[in-house]
């Protein structure tokens, strides 16, 4: 797999910072919650996605330390990993997504479903 690059991963970000700007136009909440399910899905989330990143970046350190600071990066991947753990709390999202489609799907009458029930 070919690395990705810095650029690639500002694209990923200005693709968020637009989300955003458009969410702020308030658009209509069903759109607005479809747009954001993929993000918050409990498997493949940004939150599951950021915690696997920055696990993945505590290893790299880890892995690659020199005698210099050996204690202070130590204590620098613990902060990685600790932040990692907390991510993936957030994964919880996933189900505060779902119960705000199925309350707009009940105001507007429609079945949920078969996955979101």
């Amino acid at each position: 797999m070919p690395a990705p690059t810095p650029d690639a991963l500002s694209t990923l970000t200005d693709t968020l910072a637009d989300l955003t700007e458009y969410l702020r136009e308030k658009p209509d909440p069903t759109e607005a919650l479809a747009l954001i399910e993929p993000l918050l899905d409990e498997y493949t989330g940004l939150p599951v996605q950021f915690a696997d990143i920055l696990r993945a970046l505590a290893r790299t350190i880890q892995d690659h330390q020199t005698g210099v600071g050996t204690a202070q990066v130590s204590l620098l991947v613990a902060e990685l990993r600790t932040a990692a753990w907390e991510q993936s709390d957030q994964h919880t999202l996933h189900y505060v997504l779902d119960e705000l489609r199925a309350l707009y799907k009940d105001a507007e009458g429609e079945p949920e479903c078969g996955p979101c029930r």
